[in-house]
């Protein structure tokens, strides 16, 4: 059946080829010949492989492999240079091949849910043009940091894997709008994700998160979902507590940002031949009452925002938890303002 749709193909010289439920278990070499073809449909087939002629076809921008028996990325696909969106669903894929990745330059969108993933490798990096990635219902337990270089992505789904973080550098991914973890097993989100100021869509529901990163404010989100979390709930208690006694360095690293902050200091003149230093300085914190730098010594607190009003999400109400950070019990004992000190059962 499929040679006869081919060879009348071959007449007609037609942009899109559907050979979709076909039950096919290859792809007819013929195919090589339609190089006018520029979307190409192959689901719901039984293919493992595909053919080398498939190169031949030097316009082809859309395939659609979808619920076939790949195990692995047809070796194929990376002469397709024209390449821009490329279904793989519900297959068996437990490898992507780094050589494949490597020469898709112009793909954007890449579906890859209902796979067998327990990694992504490092090449995903060359996926420069990437704006749309799908990765649901695998087995990933941890996101490569080269995945933060895909600074052109807008979409990323990972629901139903077995992460339990994500990446520090997450905040390079600037053009990042919807992001889908839900149904992982992630503990918190890194605090970079403050630097992602595209955000608009957050799913983080059914994972194990207690708190929100600091700069949750700084994104504009309208939705946000983190039902079936164990977050920390609103229940104050009064506390005092007595000041801790600072490491040398960390007395030395508060006396050197602070007199940093003096534009006629001697240590502002002298800190430039000091790279080290500027550098280790440099992953400094701020203190969210007194707003004094630290290095690494802090209290972590939370702070309780209104949904509507503070956030202003659109599909959430009541309160979300929100991590603070103090440099010193003194400002946590101090007056006036809103942050908790956090309680684990």
């Amino acid at each position: 059946m499929a040679d006869t749709l081919l060879v009348r193909a071959l007449k007609s010289k037609p942009k899109s080829l559907n050979l979709s439920n076909k039950k096919l278990d290859r792809v007819p070499k013929a195919i090589g010949k339609l190089d006018c073809v520029i979307h190409l449909q192959l689901k719901n087939n039984f293919l493992k492989t595909l053919p080398h002629e498939l190169t031949y076809l030097d316009q082809l921008q859309i395939l659609n492999c979808g619920n076939n028996e790949f195990e692995i990325l047809p070796e194929v696909i990376e002469h397709l240079f024209m390449l821009e969106k490329l279904h793989l669903f519900n297959n068996r894929i437990h490898t992507l091949t780094p050589k494949v990745l490597t020469n898709l330059r112009s793909l954007t969108f890449l579906n890859l849910n209902s796979n067998c993933l327990k990694m992504l490798p490092s090449e995903i990096c060359r996926l420069n043009s990437l704006q749309f990635l799908s990765l649901d219902n695998n087995v990933l337990t941890e996101l490569p940091v080269e995945l933060c270089a895909l600074t052109r992505l807008e979409e990323l789904h990972i629901a139903n894997n077995k992460l339990t973080n994500l990446p520090l550098e997450f905040g390079f991914l600037i053009n990042l709008e919807k992001l889908h973890l839900q149904k992982n097993r992630i503990r918190e989100l890194p605090e970079s994700i403050g630097k992602c100021y595209k955000l608009r869509v957050l799913d983080i529901a059914a994972n194990d998160l207690r708190i929100f990163p600091t700069e949750l404010h700084n994104m504009p989100l309208k939705e946000l979902f983190c039902e079936e979390n164990p977050l920390l709930q609103h229940i104050p208690v009064h506390s005092v507590q007595e000041e801790e006694v600072l490491s040398l360095k960390e007395v030395c690293a508060r006396y050197v940002m602070k007199e940093l902050k003096d534009r006629w200091s001697y240590l502002r003149r002298a800190i430039k031949h000091y790279p080290q230093i500027r550098d280790m300085l440099a992953q400094a914190s701020r203190c969210a009452v007194c707003g004094e730098s630290f290095l690494n010594t802090w209290l972590e607190c939370v702070r309780f925002v209104d949904a509507k009003s503070d956030l202003r999400l659109n599909n959430l109400n009541g309160l979300v938890p929100v991590r603070a950070l103090l440099c010193s019990y003194k400002c946590f004992n101090a007056k006036g303002h809103d942050y908790y000190g956090v309680a684990f059962p």
